[in-house]
């Protein structure tokens, strides 16, 4: 095996061994953050949300169960690459298609192995997602490349995620536009389950949704910093109150936006499937899936409620505007992967459609 190192930004050095596709040059950079999932790692590789980041799975087996295209969350991978304990060469699955690695390699993922992730996630715990540089090249070119990495602070990766041109899945009596901030396809599945939904791209105007009379609006996940997306939110304000919206994740962030709400960058974010979440409207507590770095600044609400909390930290999980038939969550309801206890939101959002009522509120 290639020897190989990260080197994060304060200098920290990591030793591990080449896995994946890097660069001629030996470097691959991004913002390195941690996942705690104890499985579904294909579908945090391909959740488009991880633009511009390095993902390290804190859960020391990675690829035990293999891939399978139909686990996949995008077309392609859109994170800077993976940090792994252990990937495993001989996967054991009836689904499995083939392994991780040969994965990584067909994707152009750069990814290192053998590294101490225990040690690697204690740091970013300590000090937050810190951006870096990491492969076989030396260490004086990798601590240059790490002093230059940025993170994703102020940057729109959500026009490099999203769909050129719109799509059309389901055939339910119901129509919604979905904006694609980098959309999952598990999302859309559970969209297309109980609707006719035009996915469209990020930078579609609010005019051009409501030219094709949609019964709903649906805002999706997405990459980044959602206040580099000032034009976003502008069109999100244009269309609340005219059309009931749903928002999840980067939406809600959006959404919360343009209700008058600010956002901020937590220390090392929300990347797992464990996460407990309190139904501040039915005193429910739900464990989610979450994959998230930014979130609702509290007290900067103007028109909305909050209506969901982090039990871990008390972060704002979820808001919505009755008056204005709006609301969003912080966390995954289609859990890909993760539980399945707030997929109960999409048959929500259909009955604001249907009947006009805003369940709980």
């Amino acid at each position: 095996m290639t020897e190989a190192h990260i080197v994060l930004s304060d200098g920290t050095v990591f030793a591990g061994e080449v896995a994946g596709s890097f660069p001629s040059s030996g470097i691959a950079t991004g913002e390195f953050v941690f996942n705690t999932a104890l499985s579904g790692y294909q579908e945090v590789i391909t959740d488009p949300s991880y633009a511009g980041q390095v993902i390290t799975f804190t859960y020391p087996h990675i690829g035990n169960y293999g891939v399978t295209s139909a686990d996949d969350e995008a077309s392609r991978p859109w994170c800077r690459g993976i940090v792994v304990r252990d990937l495993q060469h001989e996967p054991s699955n009836w689904r499995s298609e083939g392994d991780v690695r040969s994965f990584l390699e067909r994707h152009h993922i750069p990814a290192i192995t053998g590294v101490d992730t225990r040690r690697l996630t204690r740091h970013l715990r300590q000090h937050g997602a810190v951006a870096g540089a990491f492969g076989p090249a030396s260490l004086a070119e990798l601590t240059s490349a790490a002093r230059e990495a940025r993170g994703t602070d102020n940057t729109d990766f959500v026009s490099e995620v999203s769909t050129p041109e719109m799509y059309v899945r389901g055939t339910g009596d119901r129509h919604i536009v979905a904006f694609d901030y980098g959309i999952k396809a598990t999302m859309v599945h559970q969209l297309a389950q109980r609707f006719r939904v035009s996915v469209v791209p990020a930078s579609t105007s609010a005019a051009d949704v409501l030219a094709m009379s949609p019964d709903g609006v649906f805002l999706s996940n997405g990459p980044g910093d959602p206040a580099a997306l000032s034009a976003q939110v502008a069109e999100i304000s244009q269309l609340v109150g005219s059309v009931p919206i749903f928002g999840i994740c980067l939406g809600h962030q959006l959404l919360a936006t343009a209700l008058g709400g600010a956002t901020m960058k937590l220390p090392f974010g929300h990347h797992g499937s464990n996460h407990p979440v309190k139904d501040l409207t039915t005193g429910t507590i739900e464990i989610t899936a979450q994959n998230h770095n930014y979130a609702v600044t509290p007290d900067t609400l103007g028109r909305a409620v909050v209506t969901h909390v982090n039990l871990n930290d008390g972060v704002i999980e979820g808001v919505a505007s009755r008056d204005d038939r709006c609301f969003s969550v912080q966390y995954h309801p289609e859990a890909g992967p993760g539980p399945h206890d707030a997929r109960y939101l999409f048959d929500r959002f259909d009955t604001l459609l249907r009947e006009g009522r805003m369940e709980g509120l």
